[in-house]
């Protein structure tokens, strides 16, 4: 008697969103688009972060279902509008993975994590080199949708691993940190005029600031 050979989970999670996007499917899955379902993702990912501090693996369990749904929705609509599928979402990202950890699928030797970021920091850059995605401060790639408190986290990661923070060998020391401050505080402030820098990042107020503008509202 052959066994009977299940089929991976996630061909049949592809094969129900393909259904309920098809002819016949469900009204409100056909109606979305990628800009009507950029929010649902927002609010999963704030529902995963509950899940895993309080512990419970069967919320856990559901929850990452739901962050994953979103995942497989984006790449259905793409794939009906012959841009990619999950599958090159899925091999473009093991391809990334086994390039930006040549410490761990090729010959160069690290002995710390600092070693590890400074890699991976390096290999993005020359990824997008050239490219319109292309990073030339230590300071781009920060999303200009992640609240305030967020942006200043991301900002000041980055600042700590170019090493930004430490003082610099006949520069004046209101260059740097004063600058970071600024960066940090201003999209902070409600109001431009009221203990607002005059500018920040070489932008006046209003303008778009060092991480890309006000988040838009849920």
């Amino acid at each position: 008697m052959k066994r009977k050979i299940s089929k991976p989970a996630i061909d049949d999670l592809l094969r129900v969103m393909a259904r309920l996007r098809g002819p016949g499917g469900c009204p409100w899955d056909r109606e979305q688009d990628h800009q009507t379902l950029r929010w649902h993702a927002v609010e999963e990912v704030y529902e995963l972060l509950d899940a895993i501090e309080s512990r419970d693996d069967h919320e856990l369990e559901e929850e990452l279902g739901d962050l994953l749904l979103q995942v497989v929705f984006h790449c259905q609509l793409a794939r009906e509008r012959g841009a990619f599928d999950f599958q090159a979402v899925a091999r473009h990202l093991t391809n990334k993975l086994i390039r930006r950890h040549p410490h761990v699928f090729g010959k160069i030797k690290v002995k710390d994590v600092d070693q590890v970021w400074a890699n991976w920091e390096k290999i993005k850059r020359a990824e997008k080199h050239g490219t319109r995605h292309a990073r030339p401060s230590a300071l781009d790639g920060i999303p200009k949708h992640l609240p305030a408190l967020l942006r200043a986290e991301k900002l000041l990661k980055k600042a700590r691993r170019a090493k930004l923070l430490e003082e610099q060998p006949g520069r004046k020391r209101s260059n740097g940190p004063s600058w970071l401050r600024n960066c940090l505080y201003w999209p902070a402030m409600p109001k431009a005029g009221v203990g607002r820098p005059r500018t920040c990042c070489g932008r006046k107020p209003g303008g778009r600031n060092a991480f890309g503008g006000a988040a838009k509202p849920k």
